[in-house]
């Protein structure tokens, strides 16, 4: 992260996680608004309360989980925000899969749900590796097929460290920006699964405080290829656990 420029103001956290070595680095600490990376949370959170009752998802449920991640819609994520019971069904939910500092927002406000790059590779982890998922495995390709399929406009973000960068397939995310009414300044994430070196890794970037939507999804793309890079070395193998 030394060679990543962050404006005047603005903040970023990062986490990265080698899916098959399970070896990790980390930046920062913090605790981020979600904006609509949350979308990800709620669908988990739903598929689970699916699985507990033995059921598939409806039609309705399908249609709006498809225009809540791959569009970003976020009429499609109130719905499914009550269908989980809020943030208490969010939280109950990421109990269970090993969430420890992630908060549902108050209310009707799911895009103000509290979290870390920690709790989004936590989260991730859930879709992306079956070791210790507490989601079934149709439940986990459901959510990786949606990552997969992100409208145009919104592949940017983590996908810029896959070996085929933002527009090939190597990649699976969901991005979040939110403008803050009390400072004009953006919220800017990202998170996803990334192809790098033949191997896949997991990274989540958080960050808030930029001037610009532009200036955040810079930030977090650089952010994303510096994650990344620390698995540079013989066989594509990380260096070893970082933090800092």
């Amino acid at each position: 992260m030394a060679s990543v420029t962050v404006a005047d103001g603005a903040e970023v956290s990062v986490a990265v996680l080698g899916a098959d070595s399970g070896e990790s680095a980390s930046y920062g600490a913090g605790v981020f608004d979600t904006a609509s990376i949350v979308k990800v949370d709620i669908l988990a959170a739903l598929l689970l309360r699916a699985q507990d009752a033995g059921r598939a998802l409806t039609a309705e449920e399908k249609a709006y989980a498809v225009a809540m991640i791959e569009n970003s819609d976020n009429d499609s994520a109130s719905a499914l925000w009550r269908a989980i019971g809020t943030a208490d069904g969010l939280d109950a939910a990421n109990e269970r899969f090993g969430l420890t500092r992630t908060e549902g927002g108050e209310g009707p406000l799911w895009g103000l749900t509290q979290t870390t790059a920690a709790d989004r590779i936590a989260l991730l982890r859930q879709v992306f590796v079956a070791e210790g998922s507490e989601l079934s495995a149709a439940s986990r390709a459901y959510v990786r097929g949606l990552m997969g399929r992100i409208a145009d406009g919104q592949r940017w973000g983590v996908s810029a460290a896959a070996d085929d960068g933002r527009g090939g397939s190597a990649w699976a995310l969901k991005n979040g920006w939110l403008r803050r009414g009390t400072t004009g300044l953006w919220v800017v994430n990202s998170i996803g699964r990334v192809a790098s070196g033949g191997h896949d890794r997991l990274v989540a970037v958080v960050s808030r405080g930029h001037a610009t939507l532009a200036e955040g999804i810079s930030l977090t793309e650089a952010a994303a290829k510096a994650a990344v890079s620390v698995f540079a070395g013989a066989g594509g193998a990380a260096r070893g656990q970082r933090s800092s």
